[in-house]
């Protein structure tokens, strides 16, 4: 595999320096290459009401001077972190009721068409920190997806089933949940479930989930994300792995995927918030 975009890394300062068309670059800012990515923030169109403004490249390149992306995705110059911000906002996309700053791969950047299989595999490698969450009236911290793996219909299968959208389950959710890193994933309420009806969002419900030993509670940790045909491993730390090689892995082959990062916040406390710090972002297919 060869790896062809998303490293947070000093190197490319001379990307954002090249973007900028001869304005001045922050030098205090963190240099990072978001070419074959798209971020969804808190805020809505102003000529959409509900629906989430989105930023794909190159305007995401340019985050520290947007006066409105920077509110949700910003530096924090003392650790050279990115920091990705959310609150209930109650602005959401068409298949969630939450609010998120979260990156979405995209292979081909401003379009969604084009995504990967696991038969053509994918490797993701992500530094984290919790910066700040709230708590919840149970006392326990807000839930926050960090990381995911969404499938994606292709417009002939979108066809097929008679869907008006390209919308398909996530196979992969990891969330920060009270200090723990959990991971969910997707199984088939019927294995004998037909080949069309397989396409589906009702046919497939969560795992029951697993959370792994180790608790990072607010310290930076690494999630690492490796897909094979038929096979999935997830590891934390580089300690402890997840592996996923059953049936349902296996017939999940029929949908594309891309990767998502940052902050897809699971609480709809008026007063909750969270901020998700990513130090290092790895992709490669």
């Amino acid at each position: 595999m060869t790896s062809h975009f998303s490293k947070i890394a000093v190197l490319t300062g001379l990307f954002l320096a090249s973007f900028s068309n001869g304005q001045e670059a922050n030098k205090k800012s963190v240099p990072i290459d978001l070419t074959h990515w798209k971020i969804t923030i808190p805020e809505e169109k102003p000529n959409n009401p509900g629906s989430p403004i989105e930023f794909g490249y190159p305007e995401i390149a340019d985050y520290a001077n947007n006066p409105i992306l920077k509110k949700w995705m910003y530096n924090d110059e003392k650790d050279k972190s990115i920091v990705f911000y959310a609150y209930p906002s109650g602005t959401t996309t068409a298949n969630s009721h939450f609010s998120r700053s979260e990156l979405r791969e995209t292979m081909d950047p401003g379009n969604n068409n084009v995504n990967w299989t696991f038969a053509q595999g994918g490797k993701f490698k992500a530094t984290y920190a919790i910066d700040a969450v709230s708590k919840e009236k149970d006392g326990k911290y807000s839930k926050i997806i960090i990381a995911q793996i969404h499938g994606r219909l292709t417009n002939a299968q979108s066809d097929l089933i008679g869907q008006k959208d390209n919308n398909a389950p996530p196979m992969l959710k990891i969330s920060w949940d009270n200090g723990k890193i959990r991971v969910k994933t997707k199984i088939l309420k019927d294995v004998n479930t037909s080949d069309t009806d397989i396409l589906g969002v009702k046919a497939w419900t969560d795992d029951q989930g697993t959370n792994f030993k180790e608790k990072v509670d607010f310290n930076k940790f690494t999630l690492e994300i490796k897909i094979s045909d038929c096979r999935m491993e997830v590891t934390l730390n580089g300690k402890e792995t997840l592996v996923y090689n059953d049936s349902n892995i296996k017939k999940w082959g029929v949908f594309e995927n891309y990767f998502k990062a940052g902050n897809y916040f699971q609480s709809k406390d008026s007063e909750a918030f969270a901020k998700v710090k990513i130090y290092a972002l790895e992709v490669s297919h």
